[in-house]
Order: C-alpha cells, then sequence, then structure tokens
C-alpha cells in the first residue's frame, strides 16, 4: 500500500529542501491524471546511482538503480525498491544536507506509463513483485 510514512520517518523537514508532499492532495491529484507519470533522478549520494520513480495511487513508487539506465535492452539492471516518494518529488533538484540521502539530486528525464495488459492491478503486480508498463514521452 503507497504511504509516505517510512519516507517522512528517514528525513528532517526543517534541514532538507526534499518536499514533505501531501498524501490526501496527491491521491486525489493522481486519481484525475490521464496519464501516471515517471521521472529519473540522478543522485550523487555515498555513490552515484539513478533514482527510477513511477506514480501511483497518489505517490511515486522508488528504485535506486545503481549502474544506471542502458539503451540495449538485453542489458540487465539491479533495481532496489526503496520508500516511496511524495508526487512532489518527481520535479526535485537540489542538494541534500548530511544525514540519510546526503548529495546531489537531479532531475534526469519524466516521463509517463502504463502498466501493460494484465498487470493493471499495480498493487497485486507489486506484491507479486513482478510488475510490467510501457514508457511513454
Amino acid at each position: 500500500m503507497a504511504s509516505l510514512k517510512e519516507y517522512h520517518r528517514k528525513r528532517n523537514f526543517k534541514s532538507t529542501p526534499e518536499p514533505a508532499g501531501d498524501e490526501k492532495r496527491d491521491s486525489k491529484r493522481s486519481g484525475k491524471a490521464k496519464k501516471r507519470s515517471l521521472c529519473v533522478q540522478k543522485h550523487l549520494a555515498s555513490s552515484l546511482h539513478y533514482d527510477f520513480r513511477l506514480e501511483h495511487n497518489g505517490v511515486l513508487l522508488s528504485w535506486a538503480v545503481p549502474k544506471g539506465p542502458s539503451l540495449n535492452p538485453k542489458d540487465k539492471r539491479l533495481a532496489m525498491h526503496v520508500e516511496d516518494h511524495p508526487l512532489d518529488y518527481g520535479s526535485f533538484e537540489g542538494v541534500i544536507p548530511e544525514g540519510y540521502g546526503a548529495g546531489i539530486v537531479m532531475l534526469w528525464d519524466r516521463g509517463g506509463w502504463n502498466p501493460e495488459p494484465g498487470f493493471e492491478d499495480v498493487d497485486a503486480a507489486m506484491k507479486k513483485g513482478e510488475l510490467k508498463f510501457t514508457l511513454a514521452a
């Protein structure tokens, strides 16, 4: 189930420029959207990685991708599921101070996505550990 509880637990919003988000507002906004958003952020933290985020149920489902994206569809990439992020994070760029996730965050790409047939129930697909989707510009 989508929630920002873990995201909020890990951050001190008095010292970080990261958006806190508003689950109730974002859930309404996300439900009205015709296209689900996605973003990729380049994150220079303790090690360089990319954060891949898919909009679902008012949050951004998020994965850290250590080796970054590849244009070769045969390349495999490890993607570690991390805590959900607020929708506002989809346009966030900045420097996160010392503490959890410290480092530079740059917006690398944005677009949309749709679940493939048979994967429309995103929550069930996530629980099963297999979500197939198509990216959209």
